[in-house]
């Protein structure tokens, strides 16, 4: 999705690793239509009690007991759909109501400043939730370049993610096409409520 050099990354601790994985894997679920492999991973997921550790457990369960083409038809259904899809999962438009406005020129400056270079042969605006949650994996690994300190992921997320992905998430949760995906939702909400307290403390 977006061009990556090669990274100069001190050790990542354990947890910052974790909180990279799990921005990957909600990116790639949510920018490309899930197939085999990304099911096989989701489905080894293990949660917890607590509520975010519920939702794993169910999208594990959902990952495993779901048909691939039930999946992708939900996944065409909630972001492509013909024409558009039931959500339009871009900052611009949860900001403004319109695609390609302000909020994604702003998130280009950011990109040219951090060495984030656009990958010109994916059409999606970069302002995609998707892509947002791959760039902030990146960044805490080092995939541009060398790993982000806290203060850029946290300018990094406020600017971009905190805004508006936590009303996308409760969006995806509520939609009626959403089964696969609700818990999805629900992962990535209370994880955006994490991310947003930890930075806070910081």
């Amino acid at each position: 999705m977006l061009v990556q050099t090669h990274a100069h990354t001190a050790a990542i601790h354990p947890e910052d690793k974790m909180r990279a994985d799990l921005y990957a894997l909600l990116g790639r679920v949510l920018f490309f239509a899930p197939n085999q492999e990304t099911l096989d991973i989701v489905s080894k997921l293990e949660g917890d009690a607590t509520e975010i550790g519920g939702a794993f457990d169910t999208l594990a369960k959902l990952a495993s007991n779901s048909v691939l083409q039930d999946v992708k038809e939900e996944f065409n259904g909630l972001f492509i759909g013909m024409g558009r899809g039931e959500l339009l999962p871009y900052g611009s438009y949860y900001l403004t109501g319109f695609l390609n406005e302000k909020p994604l020129a702003k998130l280009r400056n950011t990109m040219r400043e951090l060495g984030i270079e656009r990958d010109e042969t994916v059409k999606e605006p970069e302002d995609h939730i998707g892509r947002l949650f791959e760039m902030m994996s990146n960044l805490i690994l080092g995939h541009y370049g060398s790993t982000a300190d806290l203060d850029t992921q946290r300018q990094f997320f406020l600017s971009h993610i905190e805004p508006w992905a936590s009303h996308f998430f409760r969006d995806l949760e509520a939609a009626k096409l959403s089964r696969f995906y609700q818990p999805v939702g629900t992962i990535g909400r209370l994880f955006v409520e994490i991310e947003n307290s930890a930075f806070s403390m910081e």
